[in-house]
């Protein structure tokens, strides 16, 4: 039961959070904190070394950290950085550079998606412009919940529960 727990749960919560993101813009506190709140029994239940708890935090800390700026320059929503960090949590050292690197993946991807898209409903609106203008007045809101949801299910293998699971 204790390994069913730690290797389910994340994964589903993940991808309640890319759903509600990608549907609503709009994760919930209550969501990120479930996120955040269930990696400690995880780790209590797994033996988890103390070292190995205390990377995890600090690795939370940062993104965290990240986060914020990144909210602060208007280049991510709140509800995204605070999932970054919930989710951040559950990878130590090196599983970090999985997550971020399949996030930033999947967000390049997503965005792009989106942008393409955002360019067509603005060219098949106004047809007289210029490319470089209709370019400049795309501004498209791109859910990132939904990039950290598959960064996170591709990276969790990596991850300190799943390697405790064997």
């Amino acid at each position: 039961m204790t390994h069913f727990f730690s290797i389910t749960l994340f994964p589903l919560l993940m991808i309640v959070a890319g759903a509600g993101d990608a549907l609503a813009m709009r994760i919930p506190n209550w969501l990120t904190i479930l996120i955040a709140v269930a990696f400690f029994p995880m780790a209590v239940m797994t033996a988890m070394p103390l070292a190995t708890f205390g990377l995890h935090l600090a690795i939370a800390f940062g993104l965290f950290v990240v986060g914020f700026l990144l909210f602060s320059f208007g280049l991510f929503g709140g509800g995204d950085a605070k999932l970054l960090a919930a989710a951040g949590l559950w990878f130590g050292w090196p599983a970090i550079g999985h997550f971020l690197s399949m996030t930033i993946l999947a967000g390049g991807l997503l965005s792009l998606t989106v942008a393409a898209w955002s360019l067509y409903n603005i060219g098949s609106e106004i047809k007289e412009r210029s490319f470089l203008k209709r370019l400049r007045m795309i501004k498209p809101n791109v859910p990132y919940g939904y990039a950290f949801a598959i960064g996170a299910i591709l990276a969790f293998p990596q991850s300190w529960p799943m390697q405790v699971a064997g």
